[in-house]
């Protein structure tokens, strides 16, 4: 990476003053929906931006170096540490006045250890994007500015853009667009992957299943977000629900519910639900599974049982009553976000680690060594990414899929409730008025959980 100048990249941030830093009570909407904080936390102190633009460039002789922590999953501390020490080395306005440590915390646990107490966290740190509100509403997270700001909108695809921004705002970094479900499937068993319909009879015709998770409020949303219908929830800065926007009482969950129960209705003909092990279900040795819906996790395992006859690719379209839809999902990104910090030239610093970690650079190298998905369009284009059959596939997916805003306890509870009884074939027989009422009572408590 080449050396940036220090008085443009903080004249860059000193331009973000006017909007203020992580811990500002963002208004307005967002252009997809997300939740916003569930706990709130004494608020960390904002940065002075403003005086970023004054700040002198670091001395490399002053012979006093301040530590910047980083929190990595540990999966890829040593390679986040080898890469940023040879980075920073090459940083001669900073090398002579900054560390980097990093050190090993998962993405759902630095969130909640930031919200825990934020002064005591880390710098720079790793979080998944379910948790983006509840971090700007504690003032965990200070705002990318400047040329910090375009490299995210510029470099990085619509869909992690998206997660990064609550009320159009942008606060963190897109690190990964890598988190989702899409199609696996045996091309020996399905020679045309692009219908649930249709994978279901070749899967039925063959002896085989598709196996895919309608007991899951995770799942059953490629259903419900695949005909238009919404469900998420608003919150206030303190964590509290206010309200929670949710149609599945209407024609368009009618039309998913109709979709879900037909599917029951082909349980061990051709569709089954899916147990645990999924993967080990294409084992060549008496395995049962002709397609299987489910995330990158599973892709070397089931590309070693299925060898030539492996594929992947985006979820399929399902109809109902003459209207054919794309199936949707959740997408589901990891983010990096800087904690404020009352010293400017740490904040401008901060950041510059921030971009370097998520930068194309780093996210190839990630890629290479853990098989993570870039979000990084460039890194997308690589030889190597456009070679991984999961990665292509949900990449793909991932553009019919709105980010995973956060959830009560409650809501998860329902809807595993709501997929159990289509699953058992409770609704098998059910007219129109039947299905709706369900529908109803389902939206209803979905609203009421907190």
């Amino acid at each position: 990476m080449k050396t940036r100048k220090v008085l443009p990249i903080m004249l860059a941030l000193s331009m973000l003053a006017a909007s203020g830093c992580g811990n500002s009570t963002p208004a307005g909407t967002t252009a997809a929906p997300a939740p916003a904080a569930e706990n709130k936390t004494t608020d960390a102190a904002p940065a002075d931006t403003t005086a970023a633009a004054e700040t002198p460039a670091a001395d490399a002789n002053s012979g006093s170096k301040a530590t910047i922590t980083v929190w990595a999953p540990d999966a890829v501390v040593d390679l986040t540490q080898d890469k940023l020490n040879t980075w920073l080395a090459g940083q001669a306005d900073w090398s002579g006045k900054y560390d980097i440590k990093v050190s090993a915390m998962g993405e759902g646990d630095a969130a909640t250890q930031m919200l825990t107490d934020v002064e005591a966290g880390a710098d720079v740190f790793g979080f998944a994007q379910d948790q983006l509100a509840r971090l700007v509403a504690a003032g965990a997270l200070s705002k990318p500015g400047g040329v910090f700001l375009d490299n995210v909108k510029n470099n990085n695809d619509a869909g992690s853009v998206g997660a990064v921004t609550l009320n159009g705002e942008i606060y963190a970094y897109p690190e990964t667009s890598d988190n989702g479900y899409f199609l696996y499937y045996d091309k020996s068993v399905v020679t045309d992957p692009s219908t649930l319909e249709g994978i279901i009879e070749q899967c039925g015709a063959a002896g085989k299943n598709m196996y895919m998770d309608i007991q899951s409020g995770w799942y059953d949303v490629a259903f419900f977000f695949g005909t238009g219908a919404q469900c998420y929830y608003e919150y206030d800065t303190d964590g509290n629900v206010t309200g929670c926007v949710c149609d599945y009482d209407s024609d368009k969950g009618l039309a998913a519910m109709k979709a879900m129960v037909n599917m029951a209705k082909s349980k061990g003909k051709g569709y089954d639900q899916t147990p645990d092990g999924a993967a080990a279900l294409f084992n060549p040795d008496g395995g049962t599974a002709g397609a299987l819906v489910s995330g990158t996790w599973d892709a070397a395992t089931v590309k070693d049982f299925l060898g030539d006859n492996y594929g992947a690719v985006k979820m399929p379209t399902f109809t109902v009553d003459g209207s054919t839809y794309q199936m949707s999902g959740f997408g589901g990104f990891k983010l990096v976000g800087v904690k404020p910090q009352t010293d400017s030239d740490k904040l401008t610093f901060c950041h510059l680690v921030a971009d370097y970690i998520t930068s194309e650079e780093m996210q190839l190298a990630r890629f290479e060594a853990n098989g993570w998905g870039p979000s990084n369009k460039n890194a997308q284009q690589s030889s190597g990414v456009q070679s991984d059959a999961a990665l292509a596939a949900l990449a793909d997916q991932l553009q019919y899929c709105p980010g995973q805003g956060q959830y009560p306890g409650a809501y998860w509870d329902l809807t595993q409730a709501f997929g159990t009884d289509i699953n058992s074939g409770k609704y098998a027989d059910a007219d129109d008025a039947t299905l709706m009422a369900a529908l109803q009572d389902l939206t209803s408590s979905i609203k009421a959980a907190k």
